[in-house]
């Protein structure tokens, strides 16, 4: 981003957006991406890996792997790779889910072991069972934290749940992860399409800047 995008950026933060008491405040490319803005994030300072996170929300696979290349390995950074080659629709994609879990294991990485068990699960959902025992890890790993369990987690589950026959489980779980979810982001996308709400999950969806490929392998059974 150049100085001019950089001066503008409390007013387009600002600009008709919910949180919008919070933006100006906005000194980070992490609390704008939370608040479902990343290409507003990309403008912001941050760490490496949350730009490339951002232009991972956004569908911008290239722009991410070349971040990716610049920096040291670490559990995150293994977990940003494999959900590029989910977006983009690699068969590596599963492998590279189950390194990146792996490495968050020895690291000690609680919030990658989270990100990596949702990526499973969210590419082993064609065979409910074995993505249920992957989401479980992420709801453990909450469990021992003290923490509530991941809105993403939680839509990812949701889904699962549904293509196990649970329907009224997948509904239950989809409203906690909605209730979670930041807006624009994944979860919030996620969780009203197992809700059965396709039309606000697609305006959620553009408002967050959020390409298709994080939604559209959950969209066919609502559309």
């Amino acid at each position: 981003m150049n100085e001019d995008d950089r001066r503008d950026l409390p007013t387009e933060l600002e600009r008709g957006h919910p949180g919008a008491d919070l933006l100006p405040g906005v000194k980070d490319a992490a609390l704008a991406l939370r608040l479902g803005r990343p290409r507003l994030a990309l403008a912001c300072r941050a760490d490496p890996l949350t730009h490339a996170a951002a232009w991972l929300r956004l569908g911008e696979i290239g722009q991410a792997r070349e971040i990716l290349g610049t920096v040291p390995p670490s559990a995150r950074a293994q977990v940003l790779l494999a959900r590029s080659a989910a977006l983009a629709g690699e068969r590596a994609a599963l492998s590279l889910a189950h390194a990146a879990r792996q490495g968050s294991r020895r690291e000690g990485d609680a919030g990658a072991l989270i990100a990596a068990a949702t990526l499973c699960g969210e590419l082993e959902g064609a065979g409910p069972h074995q993505a249920l025992r992957s989401l479980a890890e992420g709801l453990k790993v909450a469990e021992l934290l003290g923490t509530q369990a991941d809105a993403h987690l939680l839509a990812v589950l949701a889904h699962v749940q549904r293509a196990a026959g649970g329907a009224g489980k997948a509904q239950r779980t989809a409203g906690k992860a909605l209730d979670r979810a930041d807006p624009g982001s994944p979860a919030q996308v996620l969780a009203l399409l197992a809700l059965g709400r396709p039309e606000e999950a697609r305006v959620q969806a553009e408002a967050g800047e959020l390409a298709p490929a994080w939604w559209a392998a959950f969209a066919p059974a609502y559309y």
